[in-house]
């Protein structure tokens, strides 16, 4: 229950090839082991219809009625597959709505009230498209998308000493718009003393795999298990930059064991994760000692190991049966580098030139901006199940929700020189994206991987910690080298803000950043966080200062302080029932009432969901 009677409704989301003779107990092993991908967690486009479906009935109502204009290439795609099959879709959003959609998602704050006014006021036709060029050129738009890379990259402690380099060369490439592929080459190929002079290397460097803790000799090379290391690493770039996650071959065939999973690779064999892993295995860390001690976590990235060896001890996984050195394959096509070429350059020259690799970025993009992936999981392509043309055996369907508009974002992001913002701006500036969250008549669950409305995510853990120091003019302190910066996305690693920040970032879904990201449901946990955490108490007390103190000093008028208190929290002015509600509230205790006002807006579905 709030303090007063507004509504508040958290929304409660829910080895090589295989022995001849496989025994009984390894049978049951690897059951258990694949469980989880066989019986797979919900998937996110339900979650996000049904939050969508919940929330939507909190939210005031802005759909514009009126046709809807098809803008861009995405638009051709999205409404003629609607219209084909004769799904009914959401109006426009209203231009509140929009605007503050736009700025959450772009820059991950809420805008100003001075901000939505100029918008508001705009009379001109294209001002969506100059809002989407300004968000997308500002300091706050490089601020999210740093952060979100970085918990992509996992740049967390595991890069010691140099995650602020790391921190400072991501801020860089997204300022400058640097071709995407150009960076993912960095991040495979970088050579040298990681943590002070290659920002690059420190992405392979931060898998190592430690064999042992002291070394046994000055000029000891043998402080990390490099065929361990390089398999990690192998694992992650998979995921990361091609959406596939090829663990389960790094142990077994997929044979006999992936045939619920992906019938990608289910024709896969663990001797070709070995040589996609070959692309590295000349490639060593060197943990860097001084003084007799360990560098933090310092390591030297060089090419002058012998090669991946098939037969190498492993400490992570199941013994490794082979003989000699495995040479370099792209799993993809089974291509090998040229003749006198670095490996790991060829694998970064094939792999940023390859279909899925641009995929793999837009299909991760749409998901952030849309709610979900044309294919999900983001990270667990299924290329035997792409091609409508040629769809997989039954029961299996396609994957993609629409592979034509994949591929065709696919292509325009490679056209457009790899420009990430680019992709941003592309999405943002279509029809689709721009459609309301408010569905006219009965929606139904057929109608969600059409994209029929605009479906509502909660917030994340540092955008809804930054919504909540925008609107109370309270930012934080935290440390960013050598400076203090007010937004937790302005850090370059979480697990250094304060303990209620950090306690409240966990619980809304921030990651340690030593495993992948994930969405974290949403739960009464939060819920109960949110209305007691000092995160937002202390930030709606007034004698504390920030807007609250500000308001009750320069707003002696009633009614302009609660528009005031509903600009600057929920982007609107309240409705008739809403402003009787605050005027009563303030009436009684002006501090008081503006305290209790704010910290119920903060705790609305209104305010916690991007809409």
């Amino acid at each position: 229950m709030t303090r007063f009677g507004l509504l508040l409704l958290p929304v409660v989301m829910l080895a090589q090839t295989p022995a001849p003779k496989l025994t009984h107990q390894d049978a049951e092993e690897f059951e258990q082991a694949h469980k989880p991908l066989i019986q797979p967690e919900r998937p996110k486009s339900k979650d996000a219809a049904a939050a969508t479906a919940q929330v939507s009935r909190a939210l005031p109502g802005r759909g514009v009625a009126g046709a809807v204009a098809q803008r861009t290439f995405i638009d051709k795609h999205i409404f003629a597959r609607m219209a084909a099959d004769k799904i009914p879709h959401a109006p426009l959003a209203s231009d509140e709505e929009f605007a503050r959609r736009a700025w959450i998602d772009a820059t991950g704050r809420i805008p100003s009230p001075a901000d939505l006014s100029a918008f508001l006021a705009d009379k001109s036709p294209n001002k969506r498209d100059k809002l989407v060029d300004t968000l997308t050129s500002s300091d706050a738009f490089i601020d999210k998308w740093t952060y979100y890379f970085e918990d992509l990259f996992r740049a967390g402690g595991r890069m010691g000493s140099g995650l602020n380099l790391f921190h400072y060369w991501v801020r860089e490439w997204l300022k400058l718009d640097r071709p995407y592929n150009e960076v993912v080459t960095d991040l495979l190929t970088g050579a040298g003393k990681s943590s002070f002079s290659v920002p690059g290397s420190l992405y392979y460097q931060r898998d190592f795999v430690k064999a042992k803790d002291d070394p046994e000799t000055p000029d000891a090379h043998d402080l990390v298990n490099q065929p361990d290391t390089v398999d990690e690493f192998t694992v992650t770039y998979s995921k990361v930059f091609l959406g596939i996650s090829v663990a389960c071959i790094s142990c077994h065939d997929g044979a006999n064991h992936l045939e619920k999973v992906n019938l990608f690779l289910v024709k896969k064999k663990r001797d070709e994760f070995f040589s996609q892993a070959a692309f590295y295995g000349k490639t060593r860390q060197i943990m860097n000692w001084e003084n007799g001690y360990q560098a933090n976590t310092e390591y030297t990235v060089d090419d002058e190991a012998p090669g991946y060896d098939r037969n190498a001890e492993s400490i992570l996984r199941v013994p490794r049966r082979g003989k000699g050195i495995s040479q370099p394959r792209f799993l993809l096509t089974g291509e090998a580098p040229r003749e006198g070429e670095n490996a790991r350059d060829g694998l970064a020259r094939m792999m940023t030139s390859h279909i899925q690799f641009r995929r793999a970025l837009v299909n991760r993009i749409w998901g952030e901006l849309m709610g979900f992936g044309i294919v999900e999981p983001v990270d667990d392509f299924d290329l035997e199940r792409y091609d409508p043309k040629n769809p997989p055996p039954a029961p299996w369907t396609v994957q993609p929700s629409n592979p034509a508009l994949l591929d065709a974002m696919a292509e325009d992001f490679g056209a457009h020189n790899y420009s990430f913002r680019h992709v941003v701006k592309t999405i943002m500036k279509s029809s689709a994206y721009q459609l309301s969250s408010s569905f006219p008549g009965e929606w139904q669950e057929t109608y969600t991987p059409y994209y029929a409305r605009k479906f509502v995510r909660m917030l994340s853990a540092p955008e809804l910690h930054d919504a909540i120091a925008v609107a109370t003019g309270r930012p934080g302190s935290f440390a960013s080298s050598s400076e203090k910066v007010g937004m937790a996305m302005q850090m370059p690693e979480p697990g250094k803000a304060g303990n209620d920040v950090k306690t409240f970032m966990r619980t809304f879904g921030q990651a340690s950043r030593d495993d992948m990201p994930k969405k974290v449901p949403h739960n009464s946990l939060q819920a109960m966080l949110l209305m007691q955490s000092k995160v937002v108490t202390d930030r709606v007390n007034s004698s504390k200062g920030g807007l609250l103190a500000s308001l009750l000093d320069k707003t002696p008028d009633d009614k302009a302080l609660v528009e005031q208190l509903y600009l600057h929290t929920v982007s609107r002015k309240p409705s008739a029932p809403e402003l009787a509600v605050g005027l009563e509230a303030v009436k009684k205790n002006r501090r008081s009432g503006a305290e209790n006002l704010q910290w119920a807006l903060l705790n609305s579905p209104e305010f916690l969901f991007n809409y």
